[in-house]
């Protein structure tokens, strides 16, 4: 048996697509403990792992990338909130290290200053990828490689990454390319929605989607609605995508479909919803994708990956992060259309809802490919045999608070 430990930022989008390969190594007889969202620790601790509370400090550092005016401005805010966050990290994994004293790591890409103590502790570790790591800036532009910030603003983002660094001891990175340093990189994600051919590191395993929520029945009202339905979703990290709820149901109040509306970081009391609609903060997206013809949402990788794995085509309005190349993706597969949010209006998206329906077939062809990637028993046999566990006892030992190994 080999105990491990999840380090997650304080983001559902972040924990659930892992929950599913941390059940898969509890099944296999390992013990498994998680550090992430305050909220989700009682769910997870029904489940059989071991959960407890990142530091109350991480979770009061939300993303605030939505208030920037650019791309670069955006960034700016995200390696703000990164480079907060891992000040906390740092000290609050090492106590989860003393705590559970694990065999081996898993750490989410985007909590760099878990990364760095990692890298340092000498236990074996992953980092866990629920987010595009591929990017295509422009027409004949070569793909970009790597978390977009530090690609897109190298000198900054290795900052990001190098400050944590320095204070656990570890020399600095020079390049965006040294940032993966982890042994084994769990992506998930597959073919054809992301492509291997891309010169990713021998460490990545693409696993396919992570499509874990909450256990929770169908509400009661959906087999009120009209039929077809539609599923309107945003992002459960605040960002201005109220938008596209407002535009939705103004767009299809009056057409022959039931509209079921999950809200997650909006308050659903502030939009009216007319006599087709249901608004909830949050869905259970699973119990209803069977019953959908068409999902509207912002393109998170979450939503996004767990509609097309249900093989229901996507209407994708994005406004921040990695979204604008998921719906670029998700349309140029013929597996729904984009809609960019300074077209959004009510015709545009009556339109583009139309249009999406039409590419089931598109949609139902990334379902096979994403069932045939593996999934949470392919992530999980790659931690087993990626991840040896050190014969020592617990390397944390030899790394003093502030010093070097």
């Amino acid at each position: 048996m080999t105990r491990y430990l999840a380090y997650t930022s304080p983001a559902r989008g972040h924990l659930y697509p892992i929950v599913a390969t941390l059940l898969e190594l509890l099944d296999r007889g390992h013990e498994v403990h998680v550090r992430t969202l305050a909220s989700e620790c009682a769910t997870l601790n029904e489940l059989g792992l071991h959960a407890s509370p990142i530091a109350a400090a991480i979770e009061a550092t939300p993303l605030a990338d939505y208030e920037g005016t650019s791309m670069e401005e955006a960034l700016a805010k995200a390696f703000g909130t990164f480079a907060a966050r891992a000040r906390h990290e740092v000290g609050d994994l090492r106590d989860a290290l003393a705590d559970t004293n694990p065999d081996a790591l898993l750490i989410d890409v985007t909590t760099v200053g878990a990364a760095a103590l990692a890298d340092a502790a000498g236990l074996p570790w992953a980092q866990t990828i629920p987010l595009f790591q591929s990017f295509t800036p422009g027409p004949g532009a070569p793909p970009i490689f790597g978390l977009v910030p530090y690609c897109l603003a190298p000198e900054p983002g290795l900052e990001v990454l190098n400050a944590p660094r320095r204070e656990v001891g570890l020399e600095p990175l020079r390049s965006p390319d040294e940032a993966w340093r982890a042994p084994l990189h769990l992506y998930y994600t597959a073919p054809p929605l992301e492509n291997p051919d891309l010169g990713f590191p021998p460490s990545f395993r693409f696993v396919g989607p992570g499509l874990w929520e909450p256990p929770a029945p169908a509400p009661s009202w959906i087999d009120e609605l009209p039929k077809p339905l539609v599923i309107v979703s945003v992002s459960s990290e605040f960002q201005h995508d109220h938008a596209l709820i407002e535009t939705a149901l103004l767009a299809l109040a009056h057409d022959p479909v039931g509209i079921a509306v999950s809200t997650a970081a909006h308050d659903p009391g502030a939009f009216a919803a007319p006599a087709n609609a249901r608004l909830e903060r949050w869905l259970p997206h699973g119990a209803l994708l069977r019953r959908a013809a068409v999902v509207v949402c912002h393109g998170g990788m979450g939503i996004t990956q767990k509609t097309l794995a249900s093989g229901v085509p996507l209407c994708i309005i994005p406004f921040g992060r990695d979204q604008f190349e998921v719906g670029a993706r998700v349309a140029a597969l013929g597996a729904g259309t984009c809609l960019p949010p300074d077209a959004l209006t009510p015709d545009s998206l009556r339109t583009a809802v139309q249009d999406a329906v039409a590419t089931r077939f598109g949609a139902q062809k990334i379902a096979g490919a994403f069932a045939r990637a593996g999934g949470a028993a392919a992530a999980a046999s790659a931690i087993e045999t990626g991840l040896a566990p050190v014969t020592a006892t617990n390397a944390m030992s030899t790394v003093a608070p502030g010093g070097r190994r």
